[in-house]
């Protein structure tokens, strides 16, 4: 009788529930159940060096690392990360990002450029002006056919060529 007594204690295992701060009685399957996922998680943050809790603290893990206080960044580093070099100045990998925002000049440049496109699109003829407005419009070649009441498709191709044919005329200077 007391061995079965024992083997029932063996087989029975506890569970913390975090949430409600208590200890629960489970069986060795579902506690097996229960921590398979857990320890798996755990052990691939220990690996990675983001985990840094201690054995006797295991109970408490729940899969929320970012709210750990076992947490550490371990091999996840940001852009805010700084590194000291010899000379003992701090740089951020911040830093040596490139500034994609354009400058002053070559806003005023693409300013120009818009404005001797407008200017010129009113030089073209009144069909090809229309095209460009369309196409920018993102209408497809058989839509513009459609709406300036065009049969022929190839009607719509030619005049589209010849409208960029002429503007990248006017605008060699530029382009």
């Amino acid at each position: 009788m007391s061995n079965n007594a024992n083997q029932n204690q063996s087989n029975e295992r506890k569970i913390y529930l975090k949430d409600l701060h208590q200890w629960v009685s489970v069986s060795k399957t579902d506690y097996n159940n229960y921590y398979r996922d857990i320890n798996a998680y755990r052990r691939r943050q220990q690996e990675h060096g983001r985990c840094v809790c201690p054995a006797n603290k295991r109970y408490l893990c729940d899969m929320d690392c970012w709210t750990c206080r076992f947490h550490k960044a371990g091999d996840e580093l940001s852009l805010d990360y700084t590194v000291t070099d010899d000379d003992g100045n701090e740089k951020s990998w911040l830093d040596d990002l490139a500034d994609d925002t354009p400058g002053a000049q070559s806003i005023l440049e693409d300013r120009e450029l818009l404005d001797t496109l407008i200017y010129k699109l009113d030089e073209l003829d009144p069909d090809g002006r229309r095209i460009c407005e369309l196409l920018l419009q993102e209408k497809s070649e058989r839509e513009i056919a459609s709406i300036m009441g065009i049969t022929r498709q190839s009607t719509i191709n030619y005049k589209k060529k010849k409208a960029f044919d002429a503007l990248r005329e006017l605008l060699r200077d530029y382009i």
